[in-house]
């Protein structure tokens, strides 16, 4: 009995097309590896780091920023595992995606979901510091940390949810032919989900914050450090993020990223601007807030003792 590799019809079509059209070159060389090498070097320690100084918050201070700050920190561990260890290095670098078709396709709904709970943590966190300063009051009686658990277990468990649509998300490097209705919906969907919706969130969400913040000094000195840290993850997600919606719009309706040098490198560049994101929180925590300076000091000197 011979075994058959597990692909699928559509991926033997494409395999097709592809020995028939000569694919971009990658323009940037071995610049994608080294540098998604040292972002994972630098940045898994440092997240792993983020979520031992803000666990040890969470505990003294009881607050749900540091519940949602902790989950964030989990989230973007999960996003560098599965996307740039896994998805990048393993599969593309060192692979060359020379693995069953199932696999790939079901690593990409891992991606996705990581990715859609690193982005959904900070939107459920921002609505939550809108009710902390503008109703606080009713913040009291439903903001409580058995609530926020629950909270980000249903974000987790959602993010996965939307995931699996993307089971059938086309290799925008690999895909010779024009995009089909599916590859349309799915783009769509990864825009709204991941850029259009949170970002609009944050602006409407951020901005009644400011103006609470400027009618209100006594409320912007109590919150200022946590509402800070906020404003900057969030400007910071909305301009890392802008680069790669952009250019993959322009791939489903201008050039293919298959068939033009240009919007590949494109494509590499916003990417890699994109998983940055990723692992710079913890240098945007340190740099606003005095409060997780001492915390990340206190850990560091007492896993030098040990």
């Amino acid at each position: 009995m011979v075994e058959m590799p597990n692909i699928t019809s559509s991926d033997l079509l494409q395999a097709g097309a592809e020995s028939n059209v000569e694919r971009s070159p990658c323009v940037l060389g071995a610049i994608p590896i080294i540098y998604y090498s040292g972002l994972l070097c630098v940045g898994l320690p440092v997240n792993i780091l983020n979520v031992i100084v803000l666990s040890h918050l969470a505990i003294k201070t009881h607050k749900s920023s540091y519940c949602y700050l902790l989950s964030l920190s989990a989230s973007d561990i999960l996003t560098q595992f599965f996307i740039i260890f896994v998805g990048f290095i393993l599969e593309t670098a060192i692979l060359h995606r020379k693995i069953p078709a199932t696999m790939v396709h079901t690593v990409s709904v891992l991606e996705f979901a990581a990715n859609h709970a690193s982005i959904w943590i900070t939107v459920v966190m921002t609505i939550d510091r809108y009710y902390a300063l503008c109703h606080p009051l009713r913040y009291r009686t439903v903001s409580y940390p058995e609530r926020t658990h629950r909270v980000i277990a249903v974000v987790f468990v959602m993010s996965l949810v939307t995931a699996i649509p993307f089971y059938w998300w086309s290799d925008l490097w690999r895909a010779s032919n024009p995009p089909t209705a599916l590859d349309q919906v799915l783009i769509w969907m990864h825009c709204f989900i991941i850029y259009f919706i949170p970002c609009t969130i944050f602006l409407i969400v951020n901005s009644m914050i400011v103006f609470r913040l400027k009618k209100k000094e006594a409320v912007a000195n109590r919150s200022g450090k946590t509402t800070a840290i906020l404003l900057t993850v969030t400007t910071v997600f909305a301009i890392l993020w802008a680069p790669r919606t952009v250019v993959i719009i322009y791939h489903l309706y201008v050039a293919s990223v298959n068939n033009s040098w240009k919007v590949h490198l494109m494509l590499d560049l916003a990417n890699m601007l994109a998983m940055l994101s990723t692992a710079i929180n913890f240098f945007l925590y340190c740099f606003v807030s005095k409060q997780f300076r001492s915390t990340v000091k206190e850990v560091l000197l007492s896993f030098c003792k040990h």
